[in-house]
């Protein structure tokens, strides 16, 4: 997780939920994954996503995909064990019919909603793509598991 995303989460600036019991009108904001070159540094001291050293190529969009939220967050609680809130995209991220020949690593969400803030990077090994889909799956949405866990110790 970005670092700053941990402070935002205290100053309610993320909403992950369009079931939020605290607002009536809730609606979840729009995060977005981009993917970066390898050369490229991007870790959980980014703040914002910014297309400097982003990837392009036939098909990619700058500013990547929309993230597909519609599983809410969840949260476990318990006098044995520590509490756990989780979070992970209800879909594999997907980039359909595209061709990025230089090399990347890296895939930052972050929310559009917010002035594109930045939530969390992922990497994995080095890629390229020749007319084809990339896509990153999931893992499950556990508390041992999602994407995006908060423990209290």
């Amino acid at each position: 997780m970005c670092t700053s995303f941990l402070g935002e989460l205290l100053s309610a600036t993320h909403n992950f939920s369009s079931a939020n019991p605290a607002q009536t009108a809730s609606t979840a904001n729009t995060f977005k994954a981009a993917l970066f070159l390898a050369s490229a540094t991007i870790n959980a001291s980014t703040t914002a996503y910014s297309s400097v050293n982003e990837v392009s190529g036939t098909g990619y969009t700058a500013g990547g995909v929309t993230v597909t939220g519609a599983t809410n967050p969840a949260s476990t609680n318990s006098s044995t064990t520590a509490g756990v809130g989780y979070w992970t995209p209800s879909a594999s991220i997907t980039y359909t019919t595209v061709t990025l020949t230089t090399a990347f690593d890296c895939v930052l969400i972050y929310n559009s909603t917010q002035s594109n803030k930045a939530v969390s990077a992922h990497t994995f090994g080095s890629q390229t793509v020749t007319a084809g889909t990339f896509t990153l799956t999931m893992p499950a949405n556990t508390t041992s598991t999602a994407l995006l866990r908060l423990a209290t110790t």
